[in-house]
């Protein structure tokens, strides 16, 4: 299986490259050869590919920022998937697509299913529900994986600034009124190998969730980094409405991943992953 993937340095598109499995060859594409503000740029990518499968893990993942600059964040989330997707259409090679938890509103406390109405907060949902219906509207195989909270040793995450913070602080407040699932990068690009293996071999595709196991909230989390860490940063529970940020984000975060079952995949335990992210940081 030859693979090509847009994004180099994100989070997910490292783990890509570090978790290739066996007789599969990848090829990363950075900003420099397509840049996803361009997406007729990404469709000619795809177009001049020989890969049999298409795999999307750039985005523009700034919340904040879109809530000034949506306009920007729509061409990446949104126009740029699209581009993609159609152009795999026209190739007639399987597409997978990262999304969010955001598309939703983060009301009630059970998990959202995959066909749950989508009703996103702020900028940052709306253009990436937008990317989802421009992949759907290609009509070509696909997937759409939702996923929440994604961590890993790489980059920006809410477990490398724990870390950071909490090796110089007696304590932190902590929002313990959000939910969801932790999710290591690594999971993700074991799932979607094996989804792209799957789709190859015929199986549906079609949206999926894909989170942590158990779900917490932001402050369970946080304790569990320092425990694990062995750090004596005590954390104190404070509400979303103590730490105001310029987007609003979901109080309920939970999703259904059953369908996973369909690839045989199951939820993977954050608890592990995260181990493996502290062991990687202090290696």
């Amino acid at each position: 299986m030859k693979v090509l993937v847009f994004g180099q340095t994100g989070q997910v598109a490292r783990e890509l490259a570090r978790r290739l499995p066996s007789g599969v060859s990848a090829e990363f594409l950075g900003r420099a050869q397509a840049d996803l503000a361009d997406p007729a740029a990404c469709a000619a990518a795809v177009m001049a590919s020989d890969a049999d499968v298409v795999i999307n893990a750039a985005a523009w993942t700034a919340v904040d920022k879109a809530e000034t600059e949506e306009a920007a964040a729509l061409v990446v989330n949104g126009e740029a998937p699209g581009a993609m997707a159609r152009a795999c259409a026209a190739r007639g090679v399987p597409f997978l697509h990262i999304s969010t938890d955001y598309v939703f509103d983060g009301a009630g406390d059970q998990p959202f299913g995959v066909d749950h109405p989508t009703a996103p907060l702020g900028a940052y949902g709306r253009t990436k529900l937008a990317g989802e219906r421009a992949v759907q509207a290609a009509g070509g195989v696909h997937v759409i994986l939702r996923t929440s909270w994604v961590v890993s040793a790489h980059g920006a995450n809410f477990v490398k600034t724990m870390l950071r913070l909490g090796a110089s602080r007696d304590s932190l407040n902590v929002v313990a009124d959000q939910i969801g699932g932790p999710t290591p990068a690594a999971d993700i690009a074991d799932a979607l190998y094996g989804m792209a293996a799957g789709l190859l071999a015929g199986k549906a595709g079609g949206v999926q969730h894909f989170a942590g196991a158990p779900d917490c909230s932001w402050a369970e989390f946080a304790r569990a980094i320092m425990a694990q860490a062995g750090l004596a940063c005590v954390i104190h529970e404070i509400p979303s409405s103590a730490y105001p940020t310029p987007a609003k984000r979901p109080l309920n975060s939970r999703m259904d991943c059953s369908g996973l079952a369909t690839f045989g995949l199951v939820r993977p335990d954050w608890r592990s992953g995260l181990d493996k992210i502290l062991q990687e940081l202090t290696a």
